[in-house]
């Protein structure tokens, strides 16, 4: 028995051969190029978004900075870690009801 593989794509006519080669190497071309603008588009629309977001933390970082250094002494926590403060109460019902 004989076996025999054919790959390609043979017309038996040399012009028609040479035109499959030719539109296979255009095809192949086009598509490097395509790939290549998509590649290029999808990194600078990730590269400008990218500046955005940094751009943004930047500017809250910079309000939140901004805050913390204007912000009065009485308004910021003591390093002791306590807090002072004052209270008031108004209600206290535990009061009325143990001296009825």
């Amino acid at each position: 028995m004989r076996y025999s593989l054919n790959r390609g794509f043979s017309a038996g006519n040399p012009i028609a051969n040479v035109f499959v080669i030719v539109v296979g190497t255009l095809a192949i071309g086009v598509s490097i190029v395509l790939g290549f603008v998509a590649f290029v588009v999808l990194g600078s629309i990730v590269a400008v978004l990218a500046a955005v977001i940094g751009l943004r933390i930047w500017w809250l970082n910079r309000g939140l900075r901004r805050q913390a250094r204007i912000a009065p002494a009485a308004e910021r926590p003591a390093s002791g870690g306590v807090i002072e403060g004052e209270y008031h109460v108004i209600d206290d019902r535990r009061n009325d009801e143990q001296s009825s």
